[in-house]
C-alpha cells in the first residue's frame, strides 16, 4: 500500500514528532511538580538523557512512546505495513539502546522507572499516584 501522504507532507508530519516535551512527559512533570517533587528534565549527564531526573531520590524516569520503544502487546506499537524491515530494525536498535542506558543507570546506583504512553492515556491519575510509592 502506498503512503496516503505526498513526500512533502510525510516529511512535515515526521518533522513534528518530538523527542522531548511530549504531551505525556509534560503531564508527568506537571503532576510531579504539583505534588512537591523537584526534578531535572532531559539531563545530559546521565545515560540515555532520562526524561525526568529526581537527583534527591536517585531516580530516573523515562516516559516511553509505545511505538518508538516497542511496547509489547500494545495496540499503539504496531509495525507499519510499508518499509517493515526498516521499522523493525529501528525499533530493535531503540530497545537495545534503552537496555544499555537502563543498565548503566542501575550500575551507577540509580532506580529507573519507565512509564508507558498507553498506560498514561488510560488512567493518568492512578498511574501517577502509584508512582509516588516508587519514589520513596
Amino acid at each position: 500500500m502506498a503512503d496516503v501522504f505526498t513526500k512533502e507532507k510525510r516529511s512535515e508530519v515526521m518533522a513534528r514528532i518530538r523527542s522531548k516535551d511530549t504531551k505525556i512527559e509534560v503531564l508527568v512533570r506537571k503532576w510531579l511538580f504539583s505534588h512537591g517533587y523537584r526534578f531535572r528534565k532531559n539531563d545530559k549527564r546521565y545515560p540515555g538523557k532520562p526524561d525526568i531526573v529526581l537527583p534527591k531520590y536517585k531516580i530516573a524516569i523515562f516516559v516511553h512512546g509505545c511505538f518508538w520503544h516497542g511496547h509489547e502487546d500494545c495496540k499503539l506499537a504496531t509495525i507499519p505495513k510499508t518499509r517493515t524491515e526498516f521499522w523493525v530494525e529501528k525499533i530493535n536498535k531503540n530497545l537495545e539502546r534503552d537496555s544499555a542506558n537502563i543498565e548503566s543507570l542501575r550500575t551507577m546506583g540509580w532506580k529507573v522507572i519507565i512509564l508507558w504512553e498507553c498506560e498514561l492515556r488510560k488512567n493518568p491519575e492512578l498511574l501517577l499516584s502509584n508512582l509516588v510509592s516508587q519514589l520513596h
